[in-house]
């Protein structure tokens, strides 16, 4: 279960938004993390403003463009606790699990307001805003995704798995 305040972001966010590739030669995660979502309108109000526990809702295909894996770490990196979103692409669906960044897909995810107050069960799906005292059923990840999350990512997964 994570709680968070609310940032709102729109459909086909991509990789260069989330991440601009001008920062890929940084290998330093704290460096990394202090230009998530530089690349978007909101970028820099978020990066001013963003505090650990934090929650990103977003519409369609969140994270297309590249493969980078930077993406998902620089939100991670930041303190993002959950990822929430209409779609997302299947590469950056793919890093976030591998990072251990837990996503949740929402189909009504503009009856979300920037700054509202979420709780999340994202393993269950349960989405409840403590603003405006509404309950969602998000669509939560497979089973073993997780339990790879839960782990904290792949290779923590791997060293643990039986």
């Amino acid at each position: 279960m994570v709680r968070g305040r609310v940032w709102c972001f729109g459909n086909d966010i991509d990789t260069d938004q989330i991440y601009p590739g001008k920062y890929l030669p940084l290998t330093d995660k704290k460096e990394i993390a202090r230009h998530a979502m530089e690349g978007t309108k909101e970028g820099s109000e978020f990066i001013k403003k963003v505090k650990p526990g934090d929650i990103i809702v977003a519409g369609t295909n969140f994270g297309c463009g590249s493969s980078r894996e930077h993406a998902p770490v620089a939100i991670r990196g930041i303190g993002i606790s959950i990822i929430i979103a209409k779609s997302f692409a299947r590469i950056f669906h793919r890093n976030a699990v591998n990072i251990g960044l837990p996503i949740l897909m929402l189909e009504n995810t503009e009856d979300i307001e920037q700054g509202e107050v979420l709780e999340v069960n994202w393993e269950s799906g349960e989405i409840r805003s403590i603003t405006h005292k509404k309950n969602y059923k998000g669509k939560s990840v497979s089973m073993l995704e997780q339990k790879i999350m839960k782990a904290g990512g792949l290779l923590e997964y791997l060293k643990h798995a039986e």
